[in-house]
């Protein structure tokens, strides 16, 4: 695919498609390292004289229509005033997505200046699954600029229409950030180092079941903590009490257990869990074999035998992958599961790579500096499907966009 060196930006409005999705307290960003992965894209094309008009989305705005969704919010307000204390330069936040004041936003912009669209979610057609509606914001975002820029790795498994409609409108290029983080993926998925360790949490193992079944071909290790084990140990005859459990997909994660013996892989489960009362940062609790977990507790985190026997399986490593906390980090009286595993992760010698979402915001609530890790990414989902082996509806896009430029010049 092309990338942003190959385009002559100097002069010219790019319409900079970004993964500004921040966490928001009321207002306030609590975490903003996607807006930071954003900027050496940002600075590359306003170096060189492009006008970089950004659109991005926040969160998943409510209601039927543009209005409902605007009035109800998250506005990127916040994002804009970030950026431009990153960026040490005004970046003016259009009133609307693809209206008149993007519009005359986009006119205003001089050289190396910098201007963001409003989320562009309030539009109700960016995740529209009818073609022609995503089509029409296409239409509408591409006439605001004459050259596209991907770099929104976060949302590129998206089939949206300022993800894969609009780069078939424009020549467009991968900004450096997907090209780093496809780089990445591939050392991955191409033979990587041995062995290569997997950690898995999150919630539920329905998000991960397909990735769990490519990586049977790939790693030789898979750790698997927080919400997703309690089906997996269910599947195993344990009791898990009032643990979040996937009570429908026991039978698959008994599959993938199979499975998982017949190609030698190494599936490692907590050994015991930290059962509490109730959900609450306050909530009383102790540790439990999970031979001998309690009916009326639920887990909240993994035990300190877990914690080592986890860091254990980590030592040998040369390449990690890790996607999902392995407790509930957002308590503190629960985070030190999740903080075991980051730092026996960060004290791996080879390829270390965050997979984004939660857990890089676990990474940092928890005080580890991005640098302890080869890669923190700035997407969960995205690099997960990459992993499963699916197509990225917005990297095919831009895969697709070097033939379409060709052909574009060809016409006289």
């Amino acid at each position: 695919m092309l990338s942003v060196d190959d385009l002559e930006v100097s002069g010219a409005t790019v319409l900079l498609r970004a993964d500004l999705n921040v966490p928001l307290d009321g207002t306030s960003i609590t975490d903003d390292g996607r807006i930071r992965a954003s900027l050496p894209t940002i600075r590359k094309l306003t170096s060189r004289g492009a006008r970089v008009l950004i659109a991005a989305h926040l969160g998943r705005p409510k209601g039927a229509g543009y209005a409902e969704r605007a009035a109800g919010g998250p506005s990127l307000a916040p994002v804009a005033a970030r950026l431009a204390e990153l960026l040490g330069q005004p970046v003016p936040l259009a009133g609307d997505v693809a209206g008149p004041s993007a519009a005359e936003t986009a006119a205003k912009l001089a050289d190396g200046d910098v201007a963001l669209l409003e989320n562009v979610r309030f539009e109700p057609a960016e995740t529209s699954k009818d073609d022609a509606e995503r089509a029409g914001l296409a239409r509408r975002l591409a006439a605001l600029a004459t050259l596209y820029v991907g770099d929104g790795f976060g949302a590129l498994h998206r089939k949206h229409a300022s993800v894969y409609d609009v780069p078939a409108l424009l020549p467009a290029a991968a900004g450096d950030l997907v090209l780093d983080e496809v780089a990445v993926l591939q050392r991955l998925t191409r033979d990587p180092e041995r062995p290569y360790v997997v950690v898995l949490g999150g919630a539920k193992p329905s998000d991960k079941l397909g990735v769990i079944a490519s990586l049977l071909g790939q790693a030789d290790r898979i750790l698997i903590g927080g919400g997703m084990s309690y089906t997996f140990l269910t599947a195993q005859g344990h009791e898990m009490g009032k643990s979040l459990l996937e009570a429908d997909k026991v039978d698959e994660v008994r599959q993938v257990l199979a499975d998982a013996a017949a190609r030698g892989v190494e599936i490692v489960l907590p050994v015991d869990l930290v059962g509490a009362t109730d959900f609450a940062p306050d909530a009383q609790s102790d540790i439990y074999d999970v031979t001998a977990f309690p009916a009326d507790r639920e887990s909240l985190d993994m035990g300190p035998a877990t914690r080592e026997l986890f860091a254990a399986r980590l030592a040998d490593a040369a390449t990690v992958f890790w996607n999902g906390p392995v407790g509930v980090f957002e308590f503190p009286a629960f985070a030190a599961g999740t903080l075991a595993v980051a730092q026996a992760i960060a004290r791996v010698r080879g390829l270390t790579v965050v997979g984004g979402g939660d857990s890089a915001a676990a990474v940092r609530q928890l005080g580890l500096p991005d640098d302890a890790f080869s890669r923190i990414s700035t997407g969960g989902g995205a690099s997960l499907e990459y992993l499963e082996g699916a197509t990225l509806p917005g990297l095919q896009a831009l895969d697709d966009a070097p033939a379409r430029t060709a052909l574009a010049e060809e016409k006289p």
